[in-house]
């Protein structure tokens, strides 16, 4: 197996043409922070990184919209817009390395999830490159165009599986003019779910609200059932949720900034002190959240305020056992994460749905011979 890093779109659609005309299996990445995440990844005739594709196309802080290439990481993307108080709110983790098109094809999102959606809220446009050596354009820079973004989303969570992502045009959100973060601590998921619906009940709009049981809060120093929400707006709306949550611990400054950032990057430090772990991720609905936190025994993160828990086990086998389990009770589990030698003893995804046939539509026009990221979406597909 040879890499190969494109340096432009057009010469990412070359190669991928090329590999496509000779039947080469092809890997495909940025970074490769995420080898970890999804399903196993099948031996290739060739690697293709699209690191090297990483300049700022179009950028006007008037608009609001940015047109990036893909291999752009993620964190500088991150600086580049904090100097004009601007953001693309996706607090992916591994962001120190990741890449804006790893970032996509996994369709990582985090705390700030509940106030401005996913990666398919986001990105207004794209362009990727097929097997058949063709670029792609889908959407635009413009906010308000819907034309193609259909073709944009399915890129958006296939891991690499259908094509490549090239470029991506995000519409972007300001920074709020002030952040508090507020900690309630509680004895019980059903006690801390009671007041996150306190707050989706009123005019309270947090960005984040996030919920940690006890043995996720002890890894952050902290005790108890933590309910955590990050407020942002003007000084007179952050006075208004200091009054109704009166009773919760502040941390202001770094002490704020560290705690989400240890938030964000919970799962690779889980996976940094546990060579066998395994992290779960489980979809139900908000009124669930509470029966799913309690029907772990790990440490657990819940984004209490759009119904996905993460789930962070330090055994495999327990971690496939739960999934399986998850699936008897009609949630939505997936084995998001375990190590690469560990993947084809385990069934990742045991409940894939009905959606799955039509995925499987959907691979064999892109790609009828199986050759692109064979296996990485939870070697389904």
């Amino acid at each position: 197996m040879y890499a190969l890093h494109p340096r432009n779109p057009e010469e990412l659609a070359e190669m991928l043409g090329a590999a496509g005309a000779a039947g080469r299996s092809v890997k495909l990445g940025g970074r490769f922070t995420k080898d970890k995440i999804a399903g196993p990844i099948a031996p290739a005739d060739v690697t293709i990184s699209t690191r090297c594709l990483s300049r700022v196309l179009q950028y006007d802080p008037r608009d609001l919209t940015i047109s990036v290439e893909a291999g752009m990481p993620f964190t500088e993307l991150s600086r580049l817009l904090a100097a004009n108080r601007q953001m693309i709110p996706l607090d992916p983790h591994f962001s120190r390395e990741a890449t804006v098109g790893g970032v996509l094809a996994a369709n990582i999102s985090g705390p700030r999830r509940r106030l401005y959606g996913t990666a398919r809220d986001l990105v207004i446009g794209m362009k990727f490159a097929t097997l058949e050596g063709k670029l792609v354009e889908s959407g635009g820079l413009v906010v308000k165009n819907v034309a193609g973004l259909d073709m944009a989303k399915l890129m958006i969570g296939s891991f690499g599986t259908l094509a490549a992502i090239a470029v991506a045009n995000f519409k972007l959100a300001p920074m709020p003019e002030v952040t508090r973060t507020f900690l309630l601590r509680f004895a019980s998921a059903r006690s801390a779910i009671t007041a996150r619906d306190s707050v989706l009940r009123s005019v309270l709009r947090p960005a984040s609200i996030d919920l940690l049981n006890p043995k996720a809060s002890a890894r952050l120093g902290r005790d108890g059932y933590l309910l955590a929400l990050q407020a942002g707006g003007r000084a007179a709306v952050i006075d208004r949720y200091t009054r109704e949550l009166g009773e919760a611990e502040v941390p202001e400054g770094p002490e704020e900034e560290g705690f989400w950032q240890r938030v964000r990057e919970f799962t690779p430090e889980f996976l940094a002190h546990a060579a066998d772990g395994a992290v779960v991720r489980v979809s139900c609905t908000l009124s669930e959240i509470a029966s799913a936190v309690e029907a772990l025994d790990v440490p657990v993160v819940a984004r209490a305020g759009s119904g996905v828990a993460y789930a962070y086990f330090s055994e495999c086998e327990a971690a496939g056992t739960w999934v399986k389990d998850a699936a008897s009770r009609s949630w939505k589990a997936v084995i998001e994460f375990a190590p690469p030698e560990r993947k084809h003893e385990l069934d990742l995804w045991p409940a894939p749905g009905g959606d799955l046939a039509v995925m499987k539509k959907v691979k064999a026009m892109f790609d009828p011979r199986q050759l692109l990221n064979r296996g990485r979406l939870y070697g389904r597909i």
